[in-house]
């Protein structure tokens, strides 16, 4: 059904993360050729601020189109419309790095290797946020080193510190999936998919284990992979009969462990 439909048979404050990708300027044809036009960003906003429980997220990957050689700025003022007029804070934006293509722009423009991951946040402060699953190798783990001086305001130097570097770090707000794809040829029926890798991340930083997992516009079933294999309940809605048809052969599919899903993300 209709997503906005959808969200208002679910109770208030029931859904601990939220990860979704709207259909947003025309950027693919879809089954339902209306499927864009149906989508009203301000009312998602606030079907998914209802449902989403105090000091839960929830987070948009969305680029822009480009029209008469500039940008549609659809990404940006959908920030600021959810954060000042639906109750949102703005938590971080991540950058999804990409492998980006050339286009009909190749010669006029840069090639777009990134889109944007807005977290919304509802209250004031995340309930859960655990980012030790999201940590990479640092480049000198184990090694001791000398540095880090840091400039203050008052322009003076802060002295070096010598220690010894741990072997993980944050990732920052850069998160690379370069890879070309999840090789599933089910998946591939829809004609805009992401990395289950994306929900797989934000429901391991976001989400308890006991907690419930929303995509309301549920596509080609990632987040309900994600969710699944990380042991967490999820809900997803779709207006296209034929991908909920393959959100739900996905689902059905799924029974691997973290420990092989962490391990396909790697491959």
């Amino acid at each position: 059904m209709d997503c906005i439909e959808g969200m208002k048979k679910l109770p208030e404050n029931s859904v601990d993360v939220v990860v979704t990708s709207p259909p947003y300027d025309d950027l693919r044809a879809y089954e339902n050729e209306e499927y864009s036009e149906s989508i009203d960003l301000h009312d998602l906003g606030e079907g998914v601020y209802r449902v989403l429980k105090d000091g839960a997220v929830a987070v948009m990957v969305i680029q822009d189109q480009t029209e008469n050689w500039g940008k549609t700025l659809t990404s940006f003022k959908t920030i600021i419309d959810w954060c000042d007029n639906i109750g949102f804070k703005l938590f971080e934006t991540v950058i999804y790095q990409k492998h980006g293509v050339e286009g009909a722009w190749w010669k006029k423009r840069f090639r777009v290797d990134h889109e944007y991951m807005p977290i919304f946040l509802k209250g004031e402060k995340p309930k859960y946020f655990n980012k030790e699953p999201l940590k990479i190798p640092s480049k000198h783990g184990g090694e001791v080193l000398t540095g880090s001086g840091n400039r203050k305001t008052n322009g003076e130097t802060t002295d070096t510190v010598t220690r010894e570097i741990n072997e993980k770090k944050c990732r920052g707000t850069i998160w690379p999936y370069l890879k070309a794809g999840d090789k599933n040829e089910l998946k591939r029926e829809h004609p805009a998919t992401f990395q289950d890798d994306i929900p797989k991340d934000f429901i391991q930083c976001f989400c308890p284990e006991d907690g419930v997992v929303l995509d309301p516009m549920i596509g080609s079933g990632s987040t309900a992979v994600a969710a699944k294999k990380l042991g967490r309940k999820y809900i997803g809605f779709d207006i296209v009969e034929k991908y909920i048809q393959i959100a739900r052969k996905r689902a059905k599919k799924t029974d691997l462990s973290l420990d092989r899903f962490n391990k396909n993300s790697k491959e």
